[in-house]
């Protein structure tokens, strides 16, 4: 737990701050080769003032496409050699900053102007002499999300989009699926703090680690963590204060019907292990259910969520990624824009709709739809025979169940090790939770897609935090790790409004925001499954009184939390032979 746990806050963080520069080194922009206007003020009409960075080839034609970058990550460096790239690719490159950025005299504030400001920018763009009226935008991590934000009320001139693990405030960060992370707690600092990023306090590892284990072992209510930092933090508690995927949440980016709107064309890149790829999956899956001939693309392969904004790194997090799954994420972008706007070629990595690499066959699958990743799907039941628990394919007899107590006020051990760094171990902590074996494969088979299913359970409270974690086990005894999924019962139907659990009765809860993921597994290798209840330093503690969670303490605690998981519990997983 420790070890994995190490690195958990950073690698969290990445699902915001996209900072990173891409691909080769760029030198600042040469006076003799672009016209540059680095200090750009958009004026809109309500009042708010914007700042940009316009880089233009010199000797290009007099009108161009715009290639536009908009995030909050305010550096005029970054800028440049973004906007820079974009000239050298043929279009008028534009890096706007957020409002309350860099040059805006607003006041910063993350997420909730972006579908109408990012639009103001375009509006801003299309009256320009150097526009030929097309905006194609780009970007990783919030400006993935902002793109997705100017989708929510869809410009004439945004002909496409290309992001890269976007983020879906409410759904993603600073919760997931209804549970509050504080891994990414310093975010907000970062952010606002001034008009670039606040550097000091990001990095300030220790003092966040300090904060996390003095609220874990104090047991305070989770919403008086800010009050143990000594700094008050009021985006935190204006999030908690939303609780459910409501209105507040659903006005910053597309929601049900407003996908049916979006119209053009959508080249979705993410990773297996990207921090933020239940967001990315959700655009995705919402575009497709409300509009189903839209074209939208999907790349997926062994990326973080910085790797995936550069195409991967030969050595993810111990695992040795296959050659063929590194790729250029820029150069696809830029291809992609192309093919849209200029009659290119399509990438040539889109053969299909859903384009993932499948690990450890070292190969790229094409298929028209996330659940068509592999020819069938196999259900494993959650069962238990005497003191052994198995995955297993066939249906146990109704009403048996398998116990589990978990004791929310003890801070002697932390439950739901989930998170996967490394990606491959030589050991798990099996001291808590529940793990479910399948039987040796008799050859080598592909599992690809989510894991989903639903779990059946009687409980002595009223609510609980979930932990399921899939594993390959090999023959030679090492676990890689495939998928994880952590969410909130009384959510489990419905993000935007709770329905609690009835304490002594069966409920059913379904679940599907896991992380997708595809692997071949060795002949031998076994499936393993850690169900778990989630409470650790890491996420708000789910005590069960029913309580707005954030503001149950460890007196809430009472007796320890009781399960009987029904043996009619389950996980669908697409599976098929290797050979096919």
């Amino acid at each position: 737990m420790k070890k994995n746990r190490k690195t958990f806050g950073m690698a969290m963080l990445c699902l915001l701050f996209s900072h990173l520069s891409y691909g080769q080194a760029l030198t600042l922009p040469d006076a003799l080769n672009y016209n540059i206007a680095d200090s750009v003020l958009i004026k809109a009409p309500n009042g708010i003032t914007l700042s940009a960075v316009v880089v233009r080839k010199k000797g290009a034609p007099m009108q161009q496409p715009t290639a536009l970058m908009y995030f909050i990550y305010s550096d005029t460096k970054r800028s440049l050699m973004e906007a820079k790239c974009a000239a050298d690719h043929g279009y008028v490159g534009i890096v706007a900053d957020a409002r309350g950025k860099r040059l805006s005299p607003d006041d910063p504030v993350p997420y909730e102007h972006e579908a109408k400001d990012v639009n103001l920018v375009i509006d801003w763009i299309v009256q320009q002499p150097w526009s030929d009226g097309r905006v194609a935008m780009y970007g990783g991590s919030y400006s993935g999300f902002a793109q997705w934000a100017a989708a929510k009320y869809l410009h004439p001139a945004l002909k496409t989009i290309v992001p890269y693990v976007a983020a879906i405030p409410g759904l993603g960060l600073p919760m997931e699926n209804n549970i509050f992370l504080l891994a990414n707690y310093q975010w907000p600092f970062y952010v606002t703090n001034n008009k670039y990023t606040d550097n000091a306090v990001n990095n300030d590892g220790a003092r966040w680690r300090a904060m996390r284990m003095k609220w874990w072992e104090s047991g305070v209510a989770y919403n008086k963590v800010d009050s143990l930092d000594g700094t008050p933090n009021p985006w935190l508690q204006k999030w908690l204060s939303h609780p459910d995927y409501d209105t507040y949440w659903q006005s910053m980016v597309p929601f049900k019907q407003d996908y049916a709107k979006i119209n053009i064309p959508v080249l979705t890149i993410t990773g297996y292990y990207d921090d933020g790829q239940v967001s990315a999956l959700e655009y995705l899956r919402e575009h497709y259910k409300y509009r189903p001939n839209a074209e939208h693309y999907l790349i997926i392969g062994p990326y973080d969520h910085f790797g995936a904004q550069k195409g991967g790194v030969s050595d993810l997090r111990g695992y040795q990624v296959d050659e063929r799954a590194l790729i250029n994420t820029r150069e696809i972008t830029f291809q992609w824009m192309d093919y849209i706007l200029k009659g290119g070629k399509k990438p040539e990595l889109l053969q299909d709709k859903i384009n993932f690499e499948v690990m450890g066959a070292n190969t790229w699958r094409h298929v028209p739809s996330l659940d068509q990743m592999e020819a069938s799907k196999i259900r494993f039941y959650l069962d238990k025979t005497g003191e052994e628990y198995r995955l297993s394919p066939l249906k146990p007899v109704q009403g048996n169940f398998t116990n589990q107590t978990v004791d929310m006020a003890d801070r002697t051990t932390m439950n739901n090790d989930y998170y996967p760094d490394p990606i491959v171990k030589n050991e798990i902590d099996r001291s808590n939770g529940l793990f479910f074996l399948s039987k040796p494969f008799d050859t080598a088979v592909s599992v690809s897609g989510s894991l989903e299913g639903e779990l059946k359970a009687i409980i002595n409270k009223k609510d609980m935090d979930v932990g399921l974690t899939l594993y390959e086990l090999t023959p030679d005894g090492q676990y890689f790790q495939l998928s994880y999924f952590l969410g909130r019962a009384s959510y489990a139907h419905d993000s935007s409004k709770r329905k609690l659990l009835r304490p002594g009765k069966e409920e059913t809860i379904p679940f599907y925001r896991s992380r997708v993921f595809s692997r071949q597994l060795k002949k031998g290798s076994r499936l393993l499954l850690m169900l778990n209840i989630d409470k650790n330093p890491f996420a708000e503690i789910n005590y069960g009184t029913g309580k707005q969670v954030s503001r149950e303490t460890m007196k809430d605690a009472g007796e320890p939390l009781k399960i009987k998981w029904s043996t009619q519990s389950y996980i669908d997983l697409g599976l098929s032979s290797a050979e096919q």
